[in-house]
């Protein structure tokens, strides 16, 4: 097992913690292939944000600390072009979890800058939140942030990727501010957590539940297996930039399949899950909207699914509003947690489909 202590931040006492990826972070924890794991991990912003805070207190919340991640977990036997299985057993949370919006983050960031936040209780199998009376949001609890260690190489080739499109994308640099470990050696270079790369990372795939096993391209001896940034509930796209963040602890058991990654020339994550992660979601039926790739000026981007994923998302923003009487805040953030983004159509140049739906169980009488 590998415990954390929620009673201090990573920065000043990062035990079995790290909040940036590196080959060279020394491992928490050495197992063999076939060992099954308990890990306990912090919510992804190390406990800054806290069940009587209010949005006002946000301003010192520091993002740069995000996403806690614990491990790495070295697999003896481990090696470059295998692939390592990780089959979830079971994710255990908390009774507490948040939602926020943060300026800067989330598909409708220019509408709904924020701070915002809502505070949920968890328990029974469900999330519910003092600001939305009459909704409940089912359990379907899963690490948003699985991954391996990328090899040197990959490291710096994906730096300098990503430094090419600075001037045309946000992209987060090696900052070693706030960095975990600290080391200039490995804070200088050292990948942030948020965007996923070919060696897995900040995922967010919701359907990676109890139950579902993720296979991933091994590029290091041990393979340096960390996970974190756990979500109680998310819908596909986590639209506002957050979902119903948590704790956990999260179960496993580690395989190894040897030299599969470089037989089946695999250089992504994938993996096998359930026919649905919240059984029963979808038992009173589904509400959806939709959107085109047409801006504000009714332009066309053609093909867009990025500008029709957020007219969709406006939409049910809109709808929620009027037929349910939440703020537009309210009705981003219950998206976020609870409705799937879909690609309807990708095809019919020059207006590909986004659908944005929304399980109506979650309304109750």
């Amino acid at each position: 097992m590998i415990s954390v202590d929620h009673g201090h931040s990573i920065c000043d006492a990062p035990g079995c913690s790290h909040n940036r990826w590196h080959p060279l972070i020394e491992p928490a924890l050495r197992i063999a292939a076939g060992d099954t794991v308990e890990i306990e991990t912090r919510d992804s912003l190390d406990g800054q944000i806290r069940p009587a805070m209010k949005a006002g207190e946000m301003a010192d919340v520091v993002l740069d600390r995000a996403h806690v991640l614990t491990g790495p977990v070295f697999v003896e036997g481990a090696e470059p072009g295998d692939l390592l299985v990780v089959e979830i057993m079971e994710i255990v949370t908390p009774d507490y979890g948040f939602t926020a919006l943060f300026p800067g983050l989330g598909l409708l960031q220019d509408r709904y800058p924020g701070p915002f936040l809502l505070h949920w209780e968890l328990g029974k199998g469900f999330a519910t939140c003092a600001d939305l009376p009459g909704i409940r949001i089912p359990a379907a609890p899963f690490m948003g942030v699985m991954g391996l260690a990328p090899s040197l190489a990959r490291l710096r080739a994906v730096n300098r990727r990503e430094a090419d499109i600075a001037g045309r994308a946000l992209v987060l640099p090696p900052e070693p501010r706030f960095a975990v470990p600290s080391e200039p050696a490995i804070a200088g270079e050292a990948w942030r957590t948020v965007a996923a790369h070919e060696s897995g990372g900040n995922m967010d795939v919701r359907q990676l539940v109890a139950g579902s096993t993720l296979y991933l391209p091994v590029e290091v001896p041990g393979a340096l297996f960390s996970v974190g940034d756990a979500h109680f509930a998310q819908g596909d796209g986590e639209s506002c930039g957050t979902a119903i963040e948590t704790s956990a602890t999260i179960t496993a058991r580690f395989g190894l399949l040897k030299g599969e990654a470089a037989r089946r020339n695999q250089h992504s994550p994938s993996y096998r899950c359930a026919a649905t992660e919240t059984p029963g979601i979808g038992s009173a039926g589904w509400f959806a909207t939709t959107g085109l790739p047409i801006d504000a000026g009714g332009a066309v981007s053609p093909i867009d699914s990025t500008l029709a994923a957020r007219n969709a998302a406006a939409a049910m923003v809109d709808a929620l509003v009027i037929e349910r009487g939440l703020t537009p805040e309210q009705a981003y953030c219950l998206f976020s947690v609870a409705g799937d983004l879909r690609i309807s159509s990708i095809v019919n140049t020059p207006h590909a489909l986004v659908s944005a739906l929304l399980p109506q169980s979650i309304f109750q009488p």
